[in-house]
């Protein structure tokens, strides 16, 4: 599995949690910043990855932003992204099984990096178990085909 990582200025501190996690995991993954405290644009760091992801550069993404919902809504513009706000472990377990998630959007002034941890971690071992989860992706799937 090969991850891409990024965060704007308000999740720098839990992005370099998950850096540490994905390195303790021996998981294969490229940083694309943000490494300043100042205000930037959370856009410019989601939609690069995103793009990456649905390209088949990575197979999975992980953005952090302050809530993670400005990060969320920008990836999921990318046609093919499923990115999933989750600031809980019965949903990071959920998103992958049901949903199939390609990527993960965390706030960093929602959770602390422990919990954070154990998201990103449960979210990136867990398999998609398909089956009727398969034909409810399919349909989004579809949809984006139709709406170009």
């Amino acid at each position: 599995m090969k991850v891409a990582l990024a965060s704007d200025h308000g999740g720098i501190t839990i992005r370099k949690e998950i850096a540490s996690l994905l390195e303790e995991l021996g998981i294969e993954y490229e940083d694309f910043g943000c490494e300043c405290s100042t205000s930037v644009d959370y856009p410019d760091y989601a939609l690069p990855v995103a793009e990456k992801v649905a390209a088949g550069e990575f197979d999975r993404g992980i953005l952090i932003c302050g809530t993670g919902i400005g990060m969320s809504i920008a990836a999921n513009k990318v046609k093919g992204i499923r990115c999933a706000l989750v600031h809980d472990t019965f949903s990071a377990k959920a998103t992958r099984e049901h949903n199939d998630s390609n990527m993960l959007a965390m706030g960093e002034r929602v959770i602390g990096p422990g919990l954070a941890r154990d998201i990103a971690q449960i979210w990136l071992t867990t398999d998609f178990t398909g089956g009727r989860h398969a034909n409810r992706v399919g349909k989004i799937t579809e949809y984006e085909g139709k709406n170009l």
